[in-house]
């Protein structure tokens, strides 16, 4: 018969989670003083994992992220310490991916200034400067899960989608294809950003690259804050050579009350939820659980190192 594991949750433990595990696993959380002398640990991103956090826990054999990204682990450290680490690659897919066209759709049709003017008593303005997508192009900087599943809808939609993703050679879907990326910032009526948070990504969208931009290009990030230099985003969109922009992640997360990019009316900033269905919060706490599992019980697992 298998054997019963204890697993750390980095959150408040709910019913339904002590359901999904009963009979495979007992659940303990969720502070540092309950994760002493566990092998297992399922987190979120409340934690920066360095070598100083390893060291407190030297029984830890593997924490497994509740997501796809692992940037708040260190991997070296982690492996140091002899720490299996794992993800969940599919597990945000489906949701973030509908909160970027959400957001893509949101910004382009200018829904918060319309919307405050139909608070206001206003009409709409006599000029339209919304814009239409059929025919526009959405660069796609990444072309994995999300990115895919994004230019799906952008397709069906009628736009033409382009995409620049170093990890890929062939374009997985025929209807797009793959440039360089200062191609995709030339050309994009709408940029659209999928990209991992690493040194290299870390401000690709600066004052130069959105110099290179055509004017009146659409931001939209569901990835990672740090890949958009923010005060770069808000002299663009104070300049109006960023016709707008809609953001799930930014840096820091939340922004401080009064930041810029949160008093301007073409700017949507939700707060990093993209994943937060109800579908999708449950995906990712069960494919975490089940990679935890895995690698205790010596099963394969979708590990990062």
């Amino acid at each position: 018969m298998p054997a019963i594991h204890t697993l750390h949750l980095d959150r408040p433990i709910l019913e339904l989670d002590a359901a999904y595990v009963q009979g495979r696993a007992h659940l303990v959380g969720h502070t540092d003083t309950e994760l002493v002398g566990q092998a297992a640990s399922v987190i979120g991103i409340g934690h920066h994992w360095n070598a100083e956090r390893f060291a407190k826990f030297p029984d830890l054999r593997v924490i497994s992220r509740m997501g796809i990204g692992y940037d708040n682990v260190d991997l070296d450290a982690a492996r140091a310490a002899g720490v299996v680490v794992c993800n969940g690659p599919d597990s945000p897919t489906v949701s973030t991916a509908e909160h970027a066209v959400m957001l893509l759709l949101a910004v382009t049709k200018e829904l918060p200034i319309q919307q405050a003017r139909a608070a206001e008593g206003i009409g709409g303005p006599a000029v339209a400067s919304s814009l239409e997508l059929d025919g526009a192009t959405l660069g796609l900087v990444g072309l994995g899960r999300i990115g895919v599943r994004v230019a799906r809808a952008a397709l069906g939609l009628g736009m033409r989608v382009i995409a620049s993703d170093p990890g890929i050679e062939q374009s997985p879907i025929d209807d797009v294809e793959l440039v360089g990326l200062d191609e995709l910032f030339a050309t994009s009526h709408v940029i659209s950003l999928h990209a991992p948070s690493t040194p290299a990504t870390r401000h690709m969208i600066n004052a130069d690259s959105i110099a290179s931009m055509r004017r009146g290009v659409y931001l939209v990030n569901c990835a990672r804050g740090p890949l958009i230099d923010q005060d770069a985003l808000v002299a663009a969109i104070d300049s109006a050579h960023v016709a707008g922009a809609a953001l799930d992640v930014t840096d820091p997360e939340p922004l401080p009350i009064g930041h810029p990019l949160l008093t301007r009316p073409n700017v949507i900033i939700t707060p990093h939820i993209a994943s937060s269905t109800a579908v999708g919060r449950r995906r990712l706490f069960e494919h975490a659980i089940d990679n935890a599992l895995a690698v205790l019980d010596g099963r394969p697992a979708s590990v990062v190192t």
